[in-house]
């Protein structure tokens, strides 16, 4: 048993019912964060006269969060959960803390992630209720205490050139010349300026299908690993769900769900713009995100030892082909992308989906 592991344990134990529960790994996500499951029995609980829910299961569950406080700080997830939980939006309680060792004893919204539950019969009501969702979470005021930072120019760049460092130079190994180099730095400055023109919200930058879960409850999705919130660009959240890096959809399905939500968001106040603005903000959006997450995929695979991400890169790299094949302004980039780079990943990770089609 590691350290970490032997004193989630103990702390645990302090609470209630909780003295002699089992601890089990529930999988993690991109970061160093991990997570366990934690019960308190069904006859503790009756022994005390706590009343379950109707169709809740015998033993209550909890989640704890190990986040290495070297590593990880908790105190802007404690923070967020509080001041969202409190306007509305689905995200799970704080149980316990302890920010000094990086703990947290959480509601446990179980382990029906989204990408798990789609099937042809229930796509479109489960997007529905995370786009729902979503709405409610653009529309928070902020927090005084805690006001989100601004999604700034240095974090877009930071984020873009992730691709240029670890997946173009580390994970696939191309030589970068001085014109390759222009021409990503012409092809950042466009998608930065385009994320700037855009009203601005709170965004979870990371609101995909799996860190949305199907609780059962209700009709609405727990929202979990939302720490790193700032605002930012009114369809970041958006084009994370729904051209996600995970799972990929119909291109006139996207359309229809991006339509709909833009009314919803008009509607809303949020924004002020006609279809087509709309959707051009979406697809540069995509591009800037695109090019973050498959840097990332590379870089947990090499850093990180998380090779698995590498599968997710060429469906990432396609996403980032459709859309500047789009882009007259970015044809340099595009054909740079499809002569140059898909060729690499092809011959390393696999087919790139749609990089082929006229």
């Amino acid at each position: 048993m590691d350290h970490r592991l032997q004193l989630l344990t103990r702390w645990v134990s302090q609470f209630p019912g909780l003295a002699n529960t089992a601890v089990a790994p529930v999988a993690g996500d991109a970061s160093f964060r991990r997570y366990f499951r934690v019960w308190r029995s069904a006859d503790w609980q009756e022994a005390r006269g706590v009343e379950r829910a109707q169709g809740a299961q015998a033993d209550q569950a909890f989640i704890v969060m190990d986040a290495p406080p070297e590593h990880e700080d908790c105190q802007p997830f404690v923070t967020l959960a509080q001041h969202w939980r409190s306007q509305g939006v689905k995200v799970p309680a704080i149980v316990q803390q302890d920010l000094a060792q990086g703990l947290l004893l959480m509601e446990d919204f179980g382990d029906r992630l989204l990408l798990g539950q789609l099937n042809t019969a229930n796509t479109d009501k489960l997007y529905g209720n995370a786009l729902a969702e979503l709405l409610r979470i653009q529309q928070l005021p902020d927090n005084p205490d805690y006001p989100l930072a601004a999604y700034s120019n240095d974090l877009l760049d930071r984020e873009m050139a992730l691709f240029r460092d670890w997946l173009l130079q580390r994970q696939l190994g191309l030589e970068l010349n001085d014109s390759d180099l222009a021409m990503l730095s012409n092809t950042f400055t466009l998608l930065r300026e385009s994320a700037n023109a855009q009203p601005k919200v709170p965004v979870h930058r990371d609101y995909h299908s799996r860190n949305l879960l199907v609780t059962g409850n209700d009709d609405r999705p727990g929202v979990i690993d939302f720490q790193d919130a700032v605002m930012g660009p009114v369809t970041y959240d958006l084009v994370s769900l729904l051209k996600d890096c995970y799972v990929q959809w119909p291109h006139e399905r996207v359309q229809n769900w991006l339509e709909s939500y833009r009314q919803s968001s008009l509607n809303a106040g949020l924004h002020s713009a006609d279809a087509a603005t709309f959707r051009q903000w979406f697809e540069l959006m995509g591009m800037q995100r695109h090019l973050k997450a498959a840097g990332i995929f590379a870089r947990l695979a090499l850093r990180d030892g998380k090779p698995d991400y590498l599968n997710d890169i060429p469906r990432t790299l396609g996403y980032l082909c459709s859309a500047s094949g789009h882009q007259p302004a970015l044809r340099p980039f595009h054909d740079w992308l499809l002569n140059t780079v898909v060729p690499a990943v092809e011959a390393n990770l696999g087919p790139v989906p749609g990089a082929h089609q006229p």
